[in-house]
């Protein structure tokens, strides 16, 4: 049996998880087809989930095909939970990107293709709803190859389009503008198959297939295929093209162990489930394993493999599949499990970070611990709510990509946790980076120094975008890697609760410049004597103190996050819209007339979206249509403190 992951992508509302369900069910696997609105999907099983009508987490089902199993991911389509996305992608062997034949391309749509394109995953395109009134197949095909691959090749046509009676027919070798348009686009990205194009007058059909297939599994060329989830049209011929043309999972299955946690969840019992695809060798029950980045061990003590619509137990996972794993207590999303150099690239970052955040109050003050324990499971199954506990105001706030996304943290602490909440107003997040050098140290035993430690810090400016990077200018000998160790994690978790305005510090390097400590030391009777004795404590608290001093003297400079937007109107409104725009801080770098309409793209503050969001269906008479996604961050001329908006 072979083995394909295989994601399922799409703006919000296309109807990507009703797609699932009508693979599942033309698969056998389901006998009857849920529905989104009724809340009787088999991926969307949260509460909430059913509540809302979208898909929160991502989910895993199981079909078979032939001789192929797939291991379905349903992702969310709502941008307020890209991060769930983010972590798929990295486990996917190939994914069918969603796209409404009424709504058409959308914001979200072209954000996902250009990462799907980035990272080479093989795409094949699905028009869903063709049978909507108001379905425009042709339109939207032309939408596809002109915003998001211009090496797009339509594999049907749709009859009907737009009745309840829509049906697609998949073209052959007897249609001559297939083949033709076919021998274009593939000749493109293959010299041999272009002098053979070019000198013959018409390269055989089989030969064609070949290379589409070999260009798709490339991520070079991407079909396009039309249908409806809900009555089923054109999902047949989808299903022949996710068999022919997509790869499927590689892997030895005797190699070293290798594979990467993409998502963690808890059991009834509240024990820690890790969902982990596995890219070599073959993982067991009872079998011991390292992961994580810093190589922590643990006991597998259960393990299920997803087959035939759900996941089963079974005694081992092996390269190419997914499977859930017990017993790895202290593993988080992003682990590799085993070996990394197995493991292929394509983790880390993908999508914008979150630029807004808000302070979370517990409506009972009685409830602070249970709110702290909440957010941090919530902070397990997504890292980039990033949540930071504010001591000195005994505040708790989270990172955000939308106001969505603070109504499901809000219904989930409540649902699942019995914790009450309000929100203080959201913000948008600012960072700190170091405007030059500086350099502190404090000694042991000086009368300044109230702890048992010796600790010399340098602070640097660095690269944009490098991030955090710690390093030594002591001998590592010169005192135990626990104290070192014991540093290094102080100076991140200092930068993380903010500088001297109060924002996150980043790219930045700090160098360790001095180290010394008070040896262990006993009593006569053999008892260890802390306050003769350095601890791991003294170098915790002591690096903070210093590297307080350190950036007051390097200084820092606050800036916002600004996001790259483009925005299509009318016309007749483009010498309205200008002054708005110019009133939130935008700047336009370029506009283009596009027939009745005018396209201006450029810069704008993250500050300032939603305020243009709001603004511009009266603007535009509902016309308009913005698409943004966060670019850089620029310096801002007065530093807000982050106490300004969300401590007030």
């Amino acid at each position: 049996m072979h083995v394909l992951n295989l994601g399922i992508l799409a703006h919000v509302d296309a109807g990507k998880t009703s797609l699932t369900e009508r693979l599942l069910h033309a698969a056998g696997v389901i006998d009857e087809i849920g529905s989104v609105d009724d809340g009787s999907t088999r991926t969307d099983s949260m509460a909430l989930e059913r509540q809302r009508g979208i898909t929160i987490k991502s989910a895993v089902a199981s079909f078979g095909i032939g001789d192929i199993t797939v291991n379905l991911i349903d992702t969310p389509g709502h941008p307020d939970f890209i991060a769930e996305v983010e972590r798929v992608l990295g486990v996917l062997d190939g994914a069918v990107l969603v796209v409404s034949a009424v709504e058409g391309v959308q914001a979200q749509t072209r954000v996902l293709m250009r990462t799907l394109r980035r990272l080479r995953i093989p795409t094949l395109v699905f028009v869903n709803k063709t049978d909507r009134t108001g379905a425009r197949c042709d339109a939207v095909l032309r939408a596809v190859t002109g915003k998001l691959a211009a090496t797009s090749v339509a594999m049907c046509r749709v009859e009907h389009p737009g009745t309840r009676t829509a049906r697609t027919v998949a073209y052959t070798a007897d249609d001559a503008d297939f083949t033709a348009r076919l021998a274009e686009v593939l000749a493109d990205g293959d010299e041999a198959l272009l002098a053979a194009y070019v000198n013959e007058a018409a390269l055989p059909y089989g030969r064609l297939r070949a290379a589409l297939a070999e260009q798709t599994r490339r991520a070079q060329v991407h079909p396009v295929y039309f249908g409806s989830a809900i009555t089923g049209a054109g999902v047949d011929t989808l299903v022949d093209g996710i068999t022919e043309l997509l790869p499927a999972a590689g892997g030895d299955t005797r190699g070293p162990v290798s594979g990467t946690v993409f998502k963690v969840g808890r059991g009834p019992a509240g024990e820690k489930i890790a969902y982990v695809r596995m890219f070599s060798g073959t993982l067991g029950v009872r079998d011991r394993v390292r992961y994580g980045a810093q190589g922590e061990e643990g006991k597998v003590t259960a393990v299920s493999v997803f087959d035939q619509g759900t996941d089963a137990p079974s005694p081992s996972v092996s390269a190419g599949r997914i499977g859930r794993l017990w017993g790895l207590g202290g593993v988080r999303i992003g682990d590799t499990i085993g070996e990394p150099d197995s493991a292929p690239p394509g983790g880390g970052r993908h999508f914008s970070p979150p630029t807004l955040e808000t302070v979370v109050v517990p409506c009972r003050s009685a409830d602070r611990a249970a709110l702290h324990l909440a957010l941090s499971r919530l902070a397990e199954q997504d890292p980039l709510i990033d949540l930071r506990q504010d001591d000195a105001r005994r505040e708790l706030s989270v990172s955000l990509y939308g106001e969505v996304q603070k109504e499901v943290i809000q219904a989930t602490l409540a649902d699942d946790f019995g914790v009450d909440v309000t929100f203080r107003e959201t913000t948008t997040i600012h960072i700190e980076r170091p405007e030059g050098t500086g350099c502190a140290v404090e000694i042991l035993h000086a009368d300044s120094n109230p702890f048992l430690a010796t600790v010399g810090l340098r602070v640097d400016p660095a690269p944009v975008g490098s991030g955090v990077d710690f390093r030594l200018e002591v001998e590592l000998g010169s005192m135990p890697p626990a104290f070192i160790r014991a540093v290094e994690e102080s100076v991140h978790a200092v930068l993380r609760r903010g500088g001297l305005h109060g924002w996150q510090v980043t790219d930045c390097t700090v160098t360790m410049t001095h180290s010394g400590y008070a040896a262990r030391q006993s009593h006569a009777h053999a008892v260890f004597d802390k306050s003769m004795s350095s601890t791991a404590g003294d170098f915790r608290g002591l690096t903070a103190l210093v590297l307080a001093r350190a950036l007051r003297q390097a200084g820092t400079r606050v800036y916002e996050p600004v996001h790259r937007f483009g925005l299509e109107i009318p016309a007749d409104v483009y010498g309205t819209v200008l002054p708005v725009l110019g009133r939130l801080r935008a700047v336009p770098r370029t506009s283009s007339p596009h027939g009745a309409s005018y396209v201006v793209e450029g810069d704008i503050p993250a500050a300032s979206v939603h305020a243009l969001e709001q603004r511009m269906p009266s603007l535009t008479r509902g016309e308009g249509v913005l698409e943004y996604e966060f670019d850089h961050y620029q310096e801002v001329a007065t530093p807000p403190s982050s106490g300004d908006g969300r401590r007030s």
